[in-house]
């Protein structure tokens, strides 16, 4: 945890947003794999960890503004629990450390909010993304599990991002903390890959990576010779010469804070001089968008500029003709960049994402429904303070070119005769993790192999 006065400056700013009000925030149950004792690996919901820094199940926090009060509501360990888990701290001894002196038996719950609804007291809560949540509300609240998102405070998620968005330095030291071991994870990946291991052994050595600093992922490890499937979490193909290899793994430290890094390596000791031009058209586009960052300019300018890299490096191959700009307003360049160039970081990898991307990247704003454009999740002005990741990638995927063919979909820019030759190809990704300052974009972590020759110095 951090220090005390860290949580009570946190809850204390969330008041003074809020004004009135009752928020209540709902930590997470343990969620069971096959049955009730064999649960998977526990994630405190990162709301709650954020004001009240506590990472254990059955816990329930209220910031009762209009009576200034913080509650944390829970059950003690019972000798059961201790026979199998040992002596852990109380909750008393666990709500003193983030500075809350009131805390009572989880029960107690349902008749202080009931309370609080009979003397018309706003009852302020966020979007709630597990079903035994939004059943644990209903039981609250009256509200229907179909209607809680619509139901949501938007003056509590405004006033939640505006305080979680712009991470503080003792934040910003966690994150690099959890940077500097992903970069370990990918490093080893490329160290371990060879021809005839399979998906599932690469995933194995950096899933062994995180688990050996003391912490554990921070979301589903993607490792895979069809990078041009972009979340593919499938581990049993057999690798072999010739294959690229995409890596999309991060690291979760023990204080919630995530790393989020990819790499593309090849399975031969050397990229393909195929592989080789269109990895090096990819890292133009990440520079692009990493030159295009600055204080007070909208993220989207970053995306646009890796498109115009994209689509200008498609052209010099023959797979596009035609304006660059028209390429990029109209979306054909989504042919081969159909992904965001990143998104926000911190105690989630896709930070407060469950609120909305409209609220968390767009400053309410509405996205775009042009594919593409929409898969964009951060497109407002950057600030210091902000976390987000760069990631423009470059994707073959054969059931895309097939369906615009079809459609004579954008025939003008896109050469599609030429174009097969491609299809095999796969999909070439690189991310970092930046924050933003008030000098400029800075990268964070210790360096990552990037170049095809850093790369290759590895392999």
């Amino acid at each position: 945890m951090f220090k005390t006065t860290t949580y009570i400056e946190r809850r204390k700013g969330l008041k003074e947003s809020l004004k009135s009000g009752l928020v209540l925030l709902l930590g997470h149950e343990e969620a069971p794999m096959n049955y009730k004792d064999n649960p998977y690996h526990f994630r405190q919901d990162s709301t709650f960890l954020y004001y009240f820094g506590i990472s254990n199940a059955s816990l329930a926090g209220v910031i009762d503004i209009d009576n200034d009060k913080d509650i944390i509501f829970g059950d003690e360990n019972s000798i059961d629990d201790i026979v199998f888990m040992g002596p852990l701290p109380t909750i008393k001894e666990r709500a003193e450390l983030c500075g809350v002196f009131d805390n009572r038996p989880y029960a107690e719950l349902d008749t202080y909010v009931k309370n609080a609804i009979n003397k018309k007291q706003h009852i302020h809560f966020i979007p709630l993304y597990r079903g035994e949540s939004k059943i644990e509300l209903m039981e609250l609240t009256g509200i229907m599990p179909r209607d809680v998102d619509a139901k949501a405070s938007i003056e509590l998620l405004n006033a939640i991002i505006k305080q979680r968005e712009y991470k503080t330095d003792e934040e910003i030291e966690q994150i690099e903390q959890a940077v500097d071991v992903t970069v370990d994870m990918h490093v080893a990946a490329m160290r371990v890959a060879r021809p005839g291991m399979t998906e599932a052994e690469v995933a194995a050595e950096v899933h062994r990576v995180a688990l050996a600093a003391n912490g554990n992922l921070s979301f589903p490890i993607i490792a895979t010779i069809n990078g041009q499937v972009l979340h593919n979490h499938y581990h049993g193909n057999t690798i072999k010469e010739g294959d690229l290899f995409l890596i999309d793994a991060g690291y979760e430290n023990e204080m919630g804070y995530a790393g989020d890094l990819s790499s593309t390596f090849p399975v031969s000791k050397t990229f393909t001089s195929q592989q080789k031009d269109i990895y090096n058209m990819t890292l133009d586009a990440h520079n692009a968008s990493i030159n295009a960052l600055g204080v007070g300019i909208p993220f989207r300018n970053a995306h646009i500029a890796a498109a115009k890299v994209v689509a200008e490096g498609m052209k010099s191959l023959g797979l596009f003709k035609g304006i660059i700009d028209d390429i990029v307003e109209t979306g054909a360049y989504a042919m081969f960049f159909q992904c965001g160039t990143g998104h926000m970081m911190g105690l989630d990898i896709h930070d407060m994402e469950n609120y909305g991307e409209v609220y968390v990247g767009y400053d309410g704003k509405p996205k775009s429904t042009m594919f593409g454009y929409k898969s964009l999740r951060l497109a407002k002005p950057l600030q210091p303070g902000h976390v987000f990741t760069i990631e423009p990638g470059i994707y073959f995927i054969p059931e895309l070119m097939d369906l615009w063919k079809g459609e004579n979909r954008f025939k003008e820019f896109i050469n599609y005769d030429k174009l097969q030759s491609y299809r095999t190809f796969g999909g070439i990704r690189n991310e970092e993790d930046l924050v933003m300052t008030k000098d400029g974009a800075k990268i964070l972590g210790k360096k990552k192999p990037m170049t095809t020759e850093e790369v290759e110095a590895i392999r």
